[in-house]
């Protein structure tokens, strides 16, 4: 929001995947969209040292603007060559569409799952 964090993709990103797990509701607010790349083909800017890194457990990091708050990345230690990537941060359009919603098993129940999407009760 603040553009003190900025990235640029290189190349095709994944269509988008909702995640419903407790830790992205409550990073989030809601439920998390996510698309992914690459790690090699993402350029991160963080024009004044603002990129922060929060780990909940082992191995998972959230990457978040530290002035704004902004929500915008997820990784896996044991998975260092992808990293997700916050949808509402990307310049529209992004020709992206939503397929899949994972972990329902954890969903809010203040809102219905959404239908014709693929759903995991699990990642």
């Amino acid at each position: 929001m603040c553009g003190d964090v900025t990235f640029t993709v290189e190349g095709e990103l994944r269509d988008v995947v909702n995640c419903h797990c407790h830790r992205c509701r409550q990073w989030t607010g809601h439920y998390w969209a996510a698309t992914a790349a690459d790690t090699d083909r993402l350029t991160i800017t963080d024009t004044s040292s603002a990129l922060r890194w929060y780990s909940p457990a082992d191995g998972v990091e959230y990457g978040f603007c530290s002035h704004c708050g902004s929500s915008l990345f997820w990784r896996l230690a044991d998975r260092p060559a992808l990293v997700s990537l916050s949808a509402g941060c990307l310049d529209q359009p992004t020709g992206l569409h939503t397929t899949t919603q994972i972990w329902m098993a954890e969903h809010g129940d203040y809102h219905p799952p959404l239908p014709d999407l693929i759903e995991h009760d699990h990642d």
